[in-house]
């Protein structure tokens, strides 16, 4: 992961000649002092001016230049400017304008500028505490000059600021119904929520249509509308650093992540033949026979992903459940699918029942051969669907974005 984040749509507007000509030749760029302060008190560094608009020196006042652009955001020499600030401009010609920031030394700062909207939107978020100079360059006009300069600086870095990570990370490979999954170390309430996801975009490549749900508000996921395709390549970034996330709180970084997702395989159990089809790119490749959980604990009947893989591990519930009924068992080839603690694994001392009988406390049981043949061949984030049991699967226990239709998944989304 570097922390320097499909690209989310900005709303074009029509320039608006007529408007913005009236507005943009009454700016006055520069002004030169005057006043009729009788009381002979000094104005600025040179005393007051004359009733003629002479200086006190004698000395014509300097005139108003009229120009043909103007910096209007942010208000020249603003101080306490938002480190996220666009720069607005008016231009008698906006598409013959043009727009430069540059920091207190001198550094371009890089962004894009919309001639349509007038606006300049740097990159990335501006460092907290600096001055910046904008210099706008437009079409001269009979006495109107053709440019413009303006400073502003901004605010100074705040005290609280939100920690934005990623679940994944650079160069990961993943199955086909992996989400991206961002968590902020601090609850975003609700009406922040839209500005937030506007700056996260994921760009797919092939393409695909896809969507941020919000889980909690402190996490939100990524999915598209389908399974992912095959070898396909992911970029996401998130640019949050200095973005306003409620209560004098900013978010603390922008960051980026490049993964890709591999072959689709998918696993799917039925209850009702008590067994496992897996499928490696749309072809059957191998049918596993399985035992689900007993009535008592029944497996959950939804669509989940692999969560984490544990060559070997021990399930101990001695403190979870009532007492004469807790266990603690050493397992091999465990692969979790819920947070509850449902997982894939290999189950030796239920071998003779698989593919006939339910006897697991709500584990998919496998063989020991079967269970690592799979374990060596699944990938964090390969879904896996069962069907036919007596509970379902309640979203939120895992990784359940695909447990909704893409009608629900998509009222997630604050935007």
């Amino acid at each position: 992961m570097r922390l320097p984040g499909v690209t989310g749509p900005a709303r074009r507007l029509r320039w608006r000649t007529a408007a913005a000509a009236v507005a943009a030749a009454a700016v006055l760029v520069s002004a030169g002092c005057s006043g009729d302060d009788k009381s002979g008190s000094p104005s600025w560094q040179g005393g007051s001016a004359g009733a003629d608009g002479s200086s006190a020196s004698g000395a014509p006042a300097p005139q108003p230049t009229l120009s043909t652009v103007a910096v209007t955001s942010p208000a020249a020499e603003a101080t306490g400017v938002k480190a996220i600030a666009e720069i607005k401009f008016e231009s008698e010609d906006p598409q013959n304008t043009s727009v430069e920031v540059k920091d207190a030394d001198g550094n371009k700062v890089e962004g894009t500028l919309d001639k349509d909207d007038k606006v300049f939107r740097p990159a990335k978020a501006l460092k907290w505490g600096k001055k910046y100079t904008v210099t706008v360059n437009g079409t001269a006009s009979g006495d109107k000059s053709g440019s413009t300069t303006s400073s502003f600086t901004v605010m100074k870095k705040p005290s609280k600021l939100v920690r934005v990570s990623s679940f994944l990370g650079d160069g990961q490979v993943v199955g086909v119904g992996m989400p991206m999954i961002v968590r902020f170390g601090r609850s975003i309430p609700a009406k922040y929520r839209a500005d937030v996801q506007r700056r996260m975009t994921v760009t797919a490549t092939p393409a695909q249509e896809g969507i941020w749900h919000w889980t909690s508000p402190t996490e939100v996921h990524y999915r598209p509308k389908t399974y992912w395709k095959p070898n396909t390549k992911i970029f996401y970034k998130v640019q949050l650093a200095g973005v306003p996330m409620g209560d004098g709180w900013y978010g603390r970084s922008d960051l980026t992540v490049d993964l890709k997702v591999s072959r689709a395989f998918v696993m799917t159990v039925d209850n009702r033949t008590k067994k496992m089809t897996v499928r490696e790119n749309g072809k059957v490749i191998k049918t596993i026979p399985v035992s689900l959980g007993k009535k008592s604990t029944p497996s959950s009947s939804g669509t989940m992903v692999v969560i984490e893989k544990k060559r070997h591990t021990v399930f101990d519930t001695m403190d979870e459940l009532p007492e004469g009924e807790g266990y603690r068992t050493e397992i091999d080839y465990a692969q979790r699918i819920t947070w509850s603690g449902q997982y894939i694994h290999a189950a030796p001392w239920s071998e003779g029942v698989q593919g006939r009988r339910n006897v697991s406390h709500g584990c998919v049981n496998v063989s020991m051969a079967l269970g690592k043949w799979l374990f060596d061949r699944t990938l964090m984030g390969d879904p896996i669907t069962v069907k036919g049991t007596e509970e379902k699967l309640k979203n939120g226990n895992g990784w359940t974005d695909w447990n909704m239709s893409w009608e629900q998944y998509k009222q997630g989304s604050a935007i």
